[in-house]
């Protein structure tokens, strides 16, 4: 895929993902007690049971009823496992990557737009906000599961900048998924790939958006 030339222009609106960037989010923090320590079980589970495909779905507008009882069918002898991963779910949220959002802060002081855009049903994400009061600093979040669109699917991007009224070149889009960060570039969106703080911090202040003061 032929990325676009990565503009010059200072952003003037800022997009970040939410889970692995600004939240850990993993369904490991509930099935290592399930699974009583026992990582190949688990890694197992995950990996052929409750996949991340199975989870994108629900992040897309499934029914988590509906999610539950066709996977109980296809695993009956794995039913409990999977009712807790709808049933527990809270249990699957870990705490704030804290210096990332303290990036956030710092962000917010300065008076740029901030958004964010994330795959999250729209039946979990109600349960998560509170638990997060820096949610509240974002202009606007869009969920994928309520505009029953996921990233990478472009329509997703869409429904945040037609939204905000947002063009494609004045955003800095900011995500941990490869696929997401190249499908936001195939838009026009200048997009950066999530790995550490620190590394972001130090894009951010090449674009003029913060300093490099405060460590991460």
């Amino acid at each position: 895929m032929n990325e676009p030339a990565p503009s010059s222009a200072r952003p003037s609106a800022v997009v970040f993902d939410l889970g692995g960037v600004l939240i850990d989010w993993d369904p490991r923090h509930l099935y290592r007690s399930l699974f009583a320590g026992d990582e190949d079980a688990m890694e197992t589970f995950l990996a052929t049971v409750c996949t991340p495909d199975w989870n994108r779905q629900q992040d897309s507008g499934r029914p988590w009823s509906e999610a539950i009882a066709e996977l109980i069918a296809e695993h009956p002898d794995q039913a409990d496992l999977i009712s807790a991963y709808w049933e527990r779910w809270p249990e699957t949220l870990g705490e704030p990557i804290a210096p990332t959002v303290d990036i956030l802060a710092e962000l917010r002081t300065s008076g740029i737009r901030l958004y964010a855009l994330s795959n999250w049903s729209a039946e979990t994400f109600p349960l998560a906000r509170p638990r997060y009061p820096f949610l509240d600093w974002f202009d606007d979040i869009v969920i994928s599961g309520e505009i029953r669109a996921a990233k990478p699917d472009r329509r997703a991007y869409e429904a945040l900048l037609d939204r905000q009224a947002l063009r494609p070149e004045e955003v800095l889009f900011i995500d941990d998924v490869a696929a997401n960060v190249e499908a936001a570039q195939a838009l026009g969106i200048r997009s950066t790939r999530f790995t550490s703080a620190a590394d972001l911090r130090r894009e951010l202040a090449g674009l003029g958006l913060l300093g490099l003061g405060r460590a991460v």
